[in-house]
């Protein structure tokens, strides 16, 4: 094989919650996660020559007035094209451990929101993963892909495996489940960017008030319930980004009073998603949002 195409999906969380800072400075986690039909795509071409070369384009293709910097190939690229990339550093790790001497152009066609709680990065690390897996025919399973993963960034176990899934410990401890209730989604992601440890830093874990029901949403999703679903819909994430990003807050209630059935954030944030359940509603909601200008991106939606 000397080339081929992987797809690397987006994903949301559908509650997020937190239960103790650890002494290697990470959160003890609980989320569901969730993939959802908006997608990085990624194309491995086998070079005769050793190295890497990664090339980063951009989509237009659902984006609704994106800034100038997220199609400007030049210093404000807000996606490195070296080492600084998961993608490099993924088809690097494999590479190196197996001895593979031909090299691999990546071309990365974006399109998931960057440095929007939704996954990018670790998305399309997890692409590369499967991508050189598949064609040097490494023959590596699910579960050492995820071994290998885990070193990179805590989603992309997750992001290996996809679909709706229980996540625990920093995200590593993965329970895959029942696929989430089918139901319309709008993505609005705000003309800012978050850091993820930023986010972090600013919670607060024993000054929480409240906690996502966890175990009654992955029962919900068992029973096929959408209303179950929408009504446990929780991140405690928000405590620690809205004070410091109020367009977060500016979207959910302006969601709100478009009578989306459930609103969040996704992540660290700054991405919020609706959920309707009329595909009509949710068209014309985005509409609305988008006349708003409090994003800068919006898609119209679907778990995967």
């Amino acid at each position: 094989m000397d080339q081929l195409t992987r797809k690397a999906y987006a994903k949301i969380n559908l509650g997020l919650d937190a239960l103790k800072k650890r002494a290697d400075g990470y959160h003890e986690l609980a989320m569901v996660m969730q993939t959802v039909d908006i997608c990085d795509e990624l194309t491995f071409a086998v070079k005769e020559t050793p190295g890497i070369e990664l090339y980063v384009e951009w989509s237009k293709d659902g984006w609704t007035e994106p800034p100038d910097d997220f199609l400007n190939a030049g210093e404000a690229q807000p996606v490195p094209s070296d080492r600084k990339n998961l993608v490099w550093r993924a088809a690097e790790l494999l590479m190196n451990e197996f001895g593979i001497k031909k090299g691999v152009k990546i071309t990365l066609k974006k399109r998931i929101p960057v440095a929007a709680g939704m996954a990018g990065g670790s998305s399309d690390c997890a692409a590369t993963l499967h991508g050189i897996n598949e064609l040097f025919e490494l023959g590596l399973n699910l579960h050492e892909l995820q071994v290998r993963g885990v070193k990179l960034g805590a989603d992309v176990p997750y992001c290996l495996l996809g679909g709706t899934a229980l996540a625990e410990g920093i995200g590593e401890i993965l329970t895959p489940l029942s696929p989430m209730p089918e139901c319309h989604l709008v993505v609005a992601k705000p003309a800012v960017s978050v850091s993820t440890p930023f986010v972090f830093k600013q919670l607060r874990v024993n000054e929480l008030e409240a906690h996502p029901d966890i175990a009654g949403m992955c029962a919900a999703i068992g029973e096929n319930n959408l209303d179950g679903v929408i009504d446990r819909l929780g991140n405690v994430l928000e405590t620690a980004a809205i004070p410091h990003f109020p367009v977060v807050g500016d979207l959910k209630e302006e969601f709100k009073r478009l009578g989306a059935d459930g609103v969040l954030m996704s992540g660290s944030g700054p991405t919020v998603f609706a959920i309707f359940k009329s595909e009509k509603q949710a068209w014309a909601a985005a509409d609305k949002v988008k006349k708003t200008g409090l994003a800068a991106q919006i898609f119209v939606t679907k778990p995967v």
